[in-house]
């Protein structure tokens, strides 16, 4: 634990010393409420802590012996229903994507492509939550089955895109940039290590399969594919 604060500070050094020379050297300003601001680092500095700790302890563990458990067990269909409800469940409810969804539903509304109510906006959100939920659990299971196979991730990505860039000049232009910012607010602080985790827990049961080469690639999946399912999500809403 004291590893992990003491790695934590670190971490957390250079934006620190970057605020403090741009305060006091280019500002020449002193810092605001220096105490609260103290009381906050120490809070920050405590948090990440706990929360690496948290995923050393139980997410990590628990996604690598869930992903050798379905492995062990055979069932193709058990693993990939597996893998669409870890990513669809770590999705739904990320406050990320909720804000961001939000967001999107009043540039919509404002540029007059739904009604401007917020029934409307409301229903327009959801859908967006719902689209990008869908494909984080689509894309998971396109993961599993790559390293099943034993496909090259790089030829997926390079298609992935291209399809990408082939939607973006047909969708409305209010959607590009929430499509595209869709792909980010994905990769949130609980996705990422339980899909981390699958990826490499697969990997090492499966024989003739590397942890390393076929491991890792789950993530860029999940940031990838809800771009071009929210590029279409504007096409058809």
């Amino acid at each position: 634990m004291i590893r992990s604060f003491i790695d934590s500070i670190r971490d957390l050094l250079p934006i620190i010393l970057v605020i403090a020379f741009f305060q006091i050297i280019v500002l020449q300003q002193p810092f605001p409420n220096p105490v609260e601001m103290l009381i906050g680092l120490l809070a920050v500095v405590l948090g990440l802590t706990l929360f690496i700790q948290g995923l050393n302890l139980s997410l990590f563990p628990v996604g690598e012996g869930l992903a050798e458990a379905f492995a062990k067990k055979g069932s193709v269909i058990w693993l990939i229903f597996f893998a669409f409800a870890l990513g669809f469940g770590t999705t739904i409810a990320e406050p990320a994507l909720i804000a961001v969804s939000a967001e999107a539903a009043k540039v919509v509304s404002a540029a007059g492509l739904i009604e401007d109510t917020s029934a409307a906006r409301s229903s327009y959100a959801t859908g967006l939550r719902y689209t990008v939920a869908l494909s984080v659990g689509f894309s998971l299971i396109l993961g599993v089955v790559r390293i099943i196979k034993g496909w090259p991730v790089h030829w997926i990505i390079i298609a992935g895109y291209t399809v990408i860039v082939i939607l973006t000049q047909f969708a409305p232009r209010e959607i590009i940039g929430v499509a595209y910012d869709s792909g980010g607010v994905t990769t949130s602080t609980i996705t990422v290590p339980l899909v981390t985790a699958l990826g490499v827990g697969l990997s090492t049961v499966i024989k003739g399969r590397n942890p390393m080469v076929d491991g890792f690639g789950l993530i860029a999946f999940a940031s990838l594919f809800p771009i071009g399912f929210v590029l279409v999500y504007g096409l058809l809403f």
